[in-house]
């Protein structure tokens, strides 16, 4: 018998190294953004399209990442992330012009977005079903302790010359190389290798390791799944799994219309304009990536305690305070210290609502037939209004200012508390297999 390195929970740790990633690429354009533009003296509305590159390839990596996860496997494709992410770093610290910069981008964000999709996908695949909230979650706090380190990497580089945004962007390469060799100690997907390619007998070796006493009702269940399976987009888009798509897509939307990649990736400006001093605000970013992380726990301990919708309601709340606030000290120019505060609640509302929920929400609500092209819909869609939003914001943040496109932002939240009263259901304590009984009609 095949003996495999580790445990679940070491796997789920090593499979959210991708999630790091995924943070750090997001936001270590933060603290160079405003060089570049100096740099290479673009405009507003060209920094806002080299930022939104990265994103244009989270969509694209997110649309396709479902194919070959369902072609070669969970763990081939998130080695070939690593190695976009390594290619990413590398090639945006030698860039020698903007359009250079923005190719390396948009690698790294082929791997950022197809991230989105596998790695949480993945997680849900071999996490035990009391578990699974947490050990998913674990993507997204690898996730915003990658956002952290940016920050903190892009403060203590800030001051090393007039070219340190290339160490910033090439920093990346130790974790993108880390990533890459830890995922040689890491397994198949047990419910892949019996719905696309039949081999039974190694899952059921893996899922042995997983959890021992439930090895044959796990095997029973999914193969049960797996009869007349169709895995097609045509199938996909067939109405059979019209309420899993709806309830993807608002998530994903509602994730972004909260504002949250405008603040992580122009955080420093939004301080600045707020009376902040450089190396002030790029120290208050660090402070926004701690209570990032710091509330991504306190998510982590409770997702499966008191359930997704719980951890909805309190991120939702805490979104319509803070921001209209952010809004309120934008329109009466008083923003100096109170600002950071008020982003930092902010932050804190994300992380412990859409935060910690999105991604383990996406990765449970779809059959494990369809579930490659269910995260890819759901992370596109996220990507998508990602893209927009970032792409958008210098120009509109200059015409607007900061008061009408927080309040914005405050409205959607508004509309997000409604979604998750009327239509978003409880997934924490339901297997796999049961919520798809429950959701496709």
């Amino acid at each position: 018998m095949k003996k495999w390195v580790g445990n679940v929970f070491f796997w789920s740790i090593t499979v959210s190294l991708g999630g790091f990633l995924f943070g750090f690429d997001t936001a270590v354009i933060s603290g160079g953004e405003q060089s570049i533009q100096k740099l290479w003296n673009l405009s507003d509305v060209m920094v806002g399209q080299m930022v939104a590159m990265g994103l244009y390839g989270t969509i694209v990596g997110a649309l396709i990442g479902g194919i070959p996860a369902d072609k070669w496997g969970r763990k081939t494709t998130l080695m070939i992330i690593g190695v976009l992410y390594l290619i990413c770093s590398l090639g945006s610290a030698a860039a020698n012009g903007v359009t250079m910069l923005m190719i390396f981008r948009f690698i790294g964000g082929l791997g950022v977005g197809a991230s989105s999709v596998v790695a949480p996908m993945y997680i849900s695949e071999i996490a035990p079903q009391a578990r699974r909230g947490q050990l998913t979650a674990l993507f997204q706090f690898n996730l915003v302790l990658g956002i952290l380190l940016a920050y903190l990497s892009n403060y203590l580089i800030s001051n090393l010359g007039e070219d340190s945004w290339r160490l910033m962007l090439g920093i990346m390469a130790v974790p993108s190389v880390i990533f890459i060799i830890s995922l040689f100690v890491v397994p198949e997907s047990p419910r892949w290798l019996i719905t696309n390619r039949n081999r039974v007998d190694e899952a059921r070796e893996i899922l042995t390791l997983i959890d021992p006493l439930t090895v044959d009702q796990s095997v029973e269940a999914i193969k049960d799944t797996r009869s007349g399976v169709d895995t097609s987009l045509k199938y996909f888009f067939s109405g059979k799994f019209k309420l899993s798509i709806l309830l993807a897509f608002l998530f994903a939307f509602f994730n972004q219309l909260s504002g949250i990649n405008a603040v992580i990736y122009y955080a420093p400006r939004i301080l600045e304009e707020t009376g902040l001093g450089k190396g002030a605000a790029l120290l208050s970013t660090v402070g926004i990536g701690v209570v990032n992380v710091v509330f991504t726990m306190i998510g982590l301990s409770l997702i499966d305690k008191y359930g997704r919708r719980f951890l909805m309601y309190i991120g939702s709340l805490g979104y319509i305070v803070s921001l209209t606030l952010v809004a309120i000290a934008f329109f009466r120019g008083t923003g100096g210290m109170m600002v950071p505060w008020l982003l930092f609640l902010f932050i804190a509302s994300h992380a412990i609502g859409q935060g910690a929920v999105i991604w383990v929400f996406i990765s449970e609500i779809f059959p494990n037939r369809v579930r490659s092209w269910g995260a890819s819909l759901g992370s596109s869609t996220h990507w998508l209004f990602a893209a927009l939003i970032a792409g958008l914001f210098p120009y509109y943040n200059g015409k607007y200012g900061g008061g009408t496109i927080f309040l914005f932002f405050a409205l959607m939240m508004v509309f997000q508390l409604l979604f998750v009263w009327k239509l978003m259901p409880e997934t924490k304590g339901v297997s796999l297999e049961d919520l798809e009984k429950k959701l496709v009609k």
